[in-house]
């Protein structure tokens, strides 16, 4: 059982009748459509919303804003529910404003290697939609996400590593701010040095300064020339090491992929695979030329066998790349098939690259010590790594047991230079570390937060401890 917060007073019977009156059946306060708005995927707590809103367009966001600053009352923008830290759990009651309708592909221009979108859009379907252009958009954080939900957490994914963030891949975006003022920002040019980076401040907001209506991202050719090669180490700090090696030669891998025996033992139950059950490096490389992929897979050939890798086994076919990397992207959901009833606590720590087996293998150890059925998978070629914590939604000693190594892990990574999240985001269940790790800036999140959202209606509980 998910634990159920609280549901504050915030929506008024005079707010609800405005909404009524204003989009009728797009208005839905139905228990079930409260219920599937109520959680994420972490499904760490839940919060129900007073009303939901099935926005179609801008104009429909833009209304509801408005409403909210009249009638006083938060709103949280929602279109699939994939994020993992709380974002789109609505603390404090209110509307949840569901963009999952706003799915458009405005225009594709091939030539500039762009698309202009709305923020309900998934990245699958997009690639769904570009795939005959030869072009792909390369930010795939493994769920079914929405562009605008992976632009308001900063998401990443498996291919970071080559393409990076989607602070990276995004060119320009339309914001409804909570006054009802949509605002543009970025540029559709690839590169702009005119005043202040905006944009980027409203990619990994959260939702907490403004809502995202559409936006234009970048799209890259799709490699002539791939394949994925796998190893198995005897340690997680081993291979750990060993990617390390390879982004120092210069290989610039589409991805590079750490995954433990314990995350591949599920994985193999829940997809009927049967991957070796060990510490695991996949590495994709492409290249222009048949040729030139052959040499850059010889040269990471000697560098995994001189790290200790064995079992190598090179992936060339589409199909049996696909099977791989969609292993890849299900293994949180292995896990959880695995565990029927438990509740899970997936976390993301990134830290230089040159810290990254030191930090992995402290992680293991704790883990270890404390007892505890975690399993570490990585997009490691930049230093970014997830331990997954499950138990009992009732097991009080475990959870303890699991907070205590949450925190060391995290202690250890601010220590070295890291981030308490790479990709996730801050969501509920990282305030206080982003409390400990900006202390000295937290007074100017804060003034930025007044500044545009005088009366905290913008996902409220947020970001800011």
């Amino acid at each position: 059982m998910i634990p159920t917060l609280p549901r504050p007073d915030t929506l008024s019977p005079t707010a609800l009748t405005a909404l009524q009156a204003r989009f009728g059946e797009q208005l839905s306060t139905a228990q079930a459509v409260l219920d599937a708005h109520g959680r994420d995927e972490s499904r760490q707590e839940s919060a129900l919303p007073h009303a939901v809103l099935f926005a179609q367009n801008e104009t429909d966001v833009v209304d509801a804003l408005k409403l909210a600053s009249e009638h006083g009352f938060p709103v949280v923008p929602f279109a699939v529910g994939s994020s993992l830290e709380g974002q789109v759990v609505p603390v404090n009651g209110g509307l949840s404003l569901d963009v999952s309708g706003m799915k458009a592909v405005l225009e594709v221009a091939a030539g500039g290697f762009q698309a202009t979108v709305q923020p309900g859009l998934t990245y699958p379907e997009l690639n769904r939609q570009i795939r005959h252009l030869g072009l792909f958009f390369p930010v795939d954080p493994g769920a079914e996400a929405s562009l605008g939900g992976m632009a308001s957490t900063n998401a990443s994914g498996t291919a970071a590593v080559r393409y990076g963030t989607m602070r990276d891949n995004v060119l320009e975006l339309r914001v409804a701010l909570v006054s009802g003022e949509v605002i543009r920002v970025g540029s559709k040019a690839r590169k702009t040095s005119a005043g202040y980076d905006l944009k980027n401040l409203f990619i990994g907001a959260e939702g907490t300064l403004g809502v995202i209506t559409e936006l234009t991202v970048k799209l890259w050719p799709l490699p002539a020339n791939l394949v994925v090669l796998r190893a198995n180490f005897a340690s997680l700090g081993a291979a750990a090491r060993c990617a390390v090696d390879i982004m120092g030669a210069a290989l610039q891998p589409e991805r590079l992929e750490l995954i433990d025996e314990r995350q591949i033992h599920a994985v193999n139950v829940h997809k009927g695979t049967d991957f070796p059950e060990a510490p695991t490096l996949w590495i994709e490389l492409a290249s222009p030329s048949s040729a030139a992929l052959a040499e850059a897979l010889e040269l990471c050939r000697e560098l995994v066998t001189d790290g200790g890798g064995v079992g190598l086994h090179a992936a060339h076919s589409a199909e049996e790349r696909a099977k791989l990397w969609e292993a890849r992207h299900h293994a949180y959901y292995a896990i959880t098939a695995l565990n029927p009833g438990h509740i899970n606590m997936t976390t993301d720590l990134c830290v230089p690259l040159h810290q990254l087996p030191e930090v992995v293998e402290f992680t293991r150890r704790e883990a270890d010590a404390a007892g505890l059925d975690a399993s570490i998978v990585g997009h490691v070629g930049d230093g970014n790594f997830h331990v997954l914590f499950h138990a009992l939604p009732d097991d009080t000693e475990t959870w303890a047991r699991v907070n205590a190594v949450y925190d060391s892990m995290i202690t250890e990574t601010l220590a070295r230079g890291g981030t308490c999240t790479g990709e996730h985001g801050v969501g509920l269940h990282k305030r206080a570390y982003l409390a400990r790790e900006h202390a000295d800036t937290l007074g100017l999140m804060r003034g930025i937060k007044a500044l545009l959202d005088p009366a905290g209606l913008l996902n409220p509980g947020k970001i800011l401890p």
